[in-house]
């Protein structure tokens, strides 16, 4: 693995990124910038990744590094990424030995930019991010937040943490056999709830589910990592937020239903992975509910909340639209999981409908899933016991064909 160094006060963090990637067995070495450097010195790169730290193509000149490091990299990842940098990169400019670097491989690129607002906005980076991604770079959006100075806004590099999941991502794509330079949700813009909804019975109390959100992140990672243009809106979860992915953050079932109908109305994808709560209360107390003296309880009226699915299914904001639910099923005398979600998927009108057996509160809260993804169609593909990336993954591959052509 290759890491790049841009001269951006952000190179700071990125020894917390080297950090993760040593730590979880990967080879790396850093190409750092001459401005990198005076961030952070190459003692300090060296140290961290056990291997010498040179910025030029002079160094070594008998192990051709210019163009070695890059023919032998299965991943490059550029953190922090400049407006200097991604500008070379798209032009092919070829002036140090990152630059150099980025010109010879031929494995998945990942630049995670980092600089002031304005420099992001400006028209000249955004053509050469859309340059970088066309050829299947991923360029992970920036988050927003304090800058240098007194300054905020959009152009700050996202949290260590999130870049190295989104490598990871990358990683795992490109070790399926889809190869460097499959981004295939490139230029796509795709919608994914997650986490369950709560319909609160008085300050301190809700109706709610167990659903904690950690598919649904899944399924934006990997559509970042593919290079997708990504909303998340997320209802009552406790995960950090995922690298260069738009977060909505809602609560109630009324909420999530106006956000991800406003995003899909410009979206090629949407993925209802969140667990609506399906009914509500009629009233809401505005203080909280007191036990009563005698031991009676009070009695609750519900309501059923809107199908946000059945919705999205029947209005498609947007012609074309992929629309994929969810089905969290037991099964029971009227018949097993698969005749249940069958069943649903008619109802819904959905084009795909992710199938999870939830007996006995399996998948709530694991890290790992599996599931059977039926179609419209009558296809029908059972994707075994895994990670919850992986399945994410596979759904995007069912997805992807289906997408309205450009």
């Amino acid at each position: 693995m290759v890491l790049g160094v841009s001269g951006g006060i952000a190179a700071y963090k990125s020894c917390e990124l080297l950090r993760r990637f040593t730590e979880s067995g990967h080879d790396v070495t850093v190409v750092p910038t001459a401005a990198a450097l005076e961030f952070v010195g190459a003692p300090t790169w060296a140290a961290l990744s056990g291997k010498p730290v040179a910025t030029d193509v002079w160094s070594g000149v008998h192990e051709v590094p210019h163009v070695r490091i890059g023919q032998s990299a299965d991943l490059v990842v550029v953190a922090p990424a400049t407006a200097d940098v991604l500008a070379k990169a798209a032009h092919g400019l070829a002036d140090d030995l990152l630059t150099n670097t980025l010109l010879t491989a031929r494995c998945p690129v990942v630049f995670a930019p980092a600089m002031h607002t304005e420099m992001w906005e400006h028209p000249a980076t955004r053509a050469n991010v859309a340059t970088l991604r066309s050829r299947g770079a991923v360029v992970i959006e920036p988050a927003e937040g304090r800058l240098t100075g007194e300054d905020t806004g959009k152009g700050r590099l996202p949290d260590p943490v999130e870049i190295f999941e989104t490598c990871r991502e990358v990683l795992t794509r490109a070790a399926s056999g889809s190869g460097p330079g499959t981004a295939d949700l490139t230029g796509r813009r795709v919608v994914v709830s997650a986490g369950g909804t709560r319909e609160y019975l008085d300050p301190v109390r809700f109706l709610g589910n167990r659903s904690s959100g950690l598919q649904g992140y899944a399924l934006a990672r990997a559509a970042a990592a593919r290079g997708a243009d990504v909303v998340l809106v997320a209802a009552n979860v406790a995960l950090p937020d995922p690298a260069g992915i738009k977060v909505v953050k809602v609560e109630t079932t009324e909420q999530l239903r106006h956000e991800v109908l406003a995003a899909a109305a410009s979206a090629d994808a949407v993925v209802m992975a969140a667990a609506p709560a399906d009914f509500r209360p009629v009233t809401t107390s505005g203080t909280k509910i007191k036990k009563a003296a005698d031991g009676s309880a009070p009695s609750l009226e519900l309501a059923q909340n809107p199908d946000i699915l059945a919705e999205l299914s029947a209005e498609r904001p947007r012609p074309g639209t992929v629309v994929v639910g969810f089905a969290a099923e037991t099964g029971d005398d009227s018949g097993s999981v698969l005749d249940l979600a069958r069943g649903k998927l008619a109802r819904k009108g959905c084009d795909l409908l992710v199938v999870n057996d939830v007996s006995g509160g399996a998948v709530f809260g694991s890290p790992e899933n599996e599931a059977v993804i039926i179609g419209a169609d009558g296809s029908c593909v059972e994707v075994p016991r895994g990670s919850k990336s992986a399945l994410a993954h596979v759904i995007w591959d069912e997805v992807s064909p289906r997408l309205p052509t450009r």
